[in-house]
């Protein structure tokens, strides 16, 4: 008899299996019962009649307590009325481990108690299916960067000095110096880029700052490419068809994640259409002011509201172009016929999900560098290594950083980026 996993029931119609599960729910019918199955591929039914099992196996089936282990054998066959589409005849049953008074019951919970019980929250079948889109996005990122020729580089998580000033940063003793947890890999990877050609990493980052959006996280994993030889024309380019690219994949990739989440097919098959629209960020200032938006003035950065309005007036991911140099970090690039802009470009997903992806090309003159560097107090000697890279063979390159969790949020159509990471780490949060 072969052992398999709920996930591959269709390939199994007809045949006697054995399959270790725990017991999500269950409930019966007289001489029926009827259990609710999951072992972390996926869930269905497994139903067990009293005249095939006898008194014992039906009562030992009726007993079962919510996320009790078992290992159970039977016949897989088709349910056409289960989204699943397949259900096993239960023949056997035998307890693995017994569960007794499971905390998390099919009633209503609320958001700190079900955030106490992450370690088990992560069992259910909402949660369950946003992993899998996580895990699918994961997936896909790395096939779409190995098919276009980039090279995973993996920047350090202890830094001694910070892409985008210290201010929001964890501070740690590096044995007799200050060092930093990662805020980003980004200068780095432009080091990488000029070894490499084409290169991203995807790791942890961490903000230190005091935000308790639904949009934040205090840790949360970064997918930061960095291309030489580009301009951000192209770079754009690159970051349209990535998230097309994502969106496409859990359209083909988690069916079934996508109906446990109820979640609008239809309206991500939009955002997979090329290209994406672009605005201006004088534009969209005044687009906002003429829509009664009266609390935004040029040199403003755009809030929750602000970035909804936006893109919704697209419904479809929206590059926002040229923000105002002061609001955006030392290394991007100047405008060319403009001293108040840099060149670059925040990509903000439809539906109110906010930014997704910041990126920009990169200054290249070493003297301006220096220059930026001395303005925001920044330390040159700290970023020596930096200032090199314009001195030996020095390139135009663009980059960008992708959130994962937002990106999960936004394609789950989730409410709050607290889901979308198995453990999460908040501002009044470090347990479990």
């Amino acid at each position: 008899m072969e052992q398999i996993q709920i996930i591959d029931a269709k390939h199994h119609v007809g045949e006697t299996v054995k399959i270790g599960a725990w017991v999500a729910n269950k409930r019966s019918s007289g001489k029926i019962a009827f259990l609710q199955l999951r072992d972390g591929t996926a869930y269905f039914q497994g139903i067990v009649v009293k005249n095939e099992v006898g008194d014992d196996m039906f009562q030992l089936a009726k007993n079962l307590h919510q996320e009790t282990s078992i290992w159970l054998t039977g016949e897989i066959r088709e349910d056409s009325r289960s989204k699943f589409g397949y259900e096993i005849g239960i023949a056997s049953i035998e307890v693995v481990g017994e569960s007794q008074d499971y905390p998390i019951t099919p009633k209503e919970h609320g958001t700190d108690f079900l955030m106490d019980h992450r370690h088990l929250w992560l069992r259910s079948s909402r949660q369950h299916a946003i992993m899998q889109i996580r895990n699918e996005i994961i997936r896909a990122t790395y096939e779409f960067f190995n098919n276009n020729g980039f090279t995973k580089v993996d920047p350090p998580i202890l830094t001694g000095s910070a892409p985008e000033g210290t201010t929001d940063l964890f501070e740690t003793n590096y044995f007799d110096q200050k060092a930093y947890l990662s805020q980003s890999g980004q200068l780095y990877m432009e080091a990488a880029a000029m070894a490499f050609g084409k290169v991203f990493s995807f790791g942890p980052t961490f903000r230190a700052e005091k935000s308790k959006t639904r949009r934040h996280l205090i840790e949360f994993w970064m997918i930061e490419p960095e291309m030489a030889f580009m301009h951000q024309e192209q770079s754009l380019e690159v970051q349209e068809q990535y998230v097309a690219f994502l969106v496409q994949n859990v359209l083909d990739n988690c069916d079934y994640a996508l109906d446990v989440l109820e979640r609008d097919k239809e309206l991500l098959k939009k955002y997979t259409q090329l290209p994406f629209p672009r605005i201006t960020y004088d534009d969209a200032v005044e687009l906002l002011k003429k829509n009664g938006f009266d609390d935004i003035e040029w040199g403003d950065d755009f809030g929750s509201p602000h970035e909804t309005f936006i893109a919704n007036s697209f419904e479809k991911p929206v590059f926002i172009l040229n923000y105002p140099k002061a609001i955006k970090p030392f290394y991007m690039k100047p405008h060319p016929t403009r001293e108040d802009v840099v060149i670059c470009a925040d990509m903000i997903a439809p539906e109110g999900y906010g930014e997704i992806i910041g990126g920009s090309e990169r200054a290249t003159d070493y003297e301006f560098l220096l220059e930026q560097i001395r303005a925001q107090g920044l330390d040159e000697n700290e970023y020596s290594w930096y200032l090199d890279l314009r001195k030996y063979g020095s390139v135009p390159h663009s980059g960008f950083g992708l959130g994962l969790e937002r990106t999960v949020t936004w394609l789950s159509g989730i409410e709050h980026v607290r889901e979308a990471i198995p453990f999460p780490r908040l501002l009044n949060r470090i347990y479990p």
